[in-house]
């Protein structure tokens, strides 16, 4: 039996947790119509058991369908181009992003995986701005060029959970930063930007 190509494999992991949430939305639209309540409410002891459950519960299958396609996408580009520290750097923003909305978010139940989804994005992209590799700077272009309408995402707007999304936003940002020393093998070589030699705008022996 031939065994699975590569890329094949580090999408198992992304598609066994996409695949949870969508027998989890398969109950919540059929069973347990209020699995919403599993949410992180803010500031309330009870509510800090959506810091797991949370990004697991979508309120619709449009709100589901919406996070499942850029997750599986960002999710790819994290196992494919920062293996060392895909699942740490997951997981911490998972966690992170749910504490930072129990913390600071408005008072509601708020659910879905938009804000571990803009996590990834802001991870990806500023690690290019932090490591400075070749790679790492050609892939936070192209999360530039296919994400730059998720910056509409952090304009607070009634029935969506906008803090998620900027919570979510820093996170990425400050995983980023805590990880940049951790690089890949092919990513040794730092690009460098040299600043072009002042010239002065007066010659030096003018007044000799």
């Amino acid at each position: 039996m031939n065994k699975p190509e590569p890329y094949l494999q580090q999408l198992k992991r992304p598609l066994q947790f996409l695949l949870l949430l969508w027998v989890l939305q398969l109950l919540h639209s059929t069973l347990l119509p209020n699995m919403g309540q599993f949410g992180i409410y803010p500031r309330k002891v009870w509510g800090l058991r959506g810091i797991i459950m949370a990004p697991l519960i979508h309120g619709s299958w449009q709100h589901l369908i919406s996070n499942s396609v850029p997750f599986l996408i960002l999710a790819f580009a994290l196992v494919s181009f920062y293996s060392r520290v895909a699942v740490k750097a997951f997981l911490m923003i998972y966690l992170l992003t749910g504490i930072g909305v129990w913390i600071f978010a408005g008072r509601a139940f708020h659910i879905g995986l938009s804000g571990v989804v803009y996590g990834m994005v802001t991870f990806i992209f500023w690690s290019g701005v932090f490591r400075r590799s070749a790679k790492s700077i050609a892939l936070a272009l192209a999360i530039l060029v296919l994400y730059s309408g998720y910056f509409y995402g952090l304009v607070p707007k009634e029935g969506i959970s906008w803090e998620s999304h900027l919570i979510g936003a820093l996170v990425g940002i400050f995983v980023a930063f805590w990880f940049r020393q951790n690089r890949e093998p092919d990513e040794r070589t730092e690009i460098v930007f040299e600043e072009e030699e002042k010239k002065p705008f007066l010659p030096r022996d003018i007044f000799d």
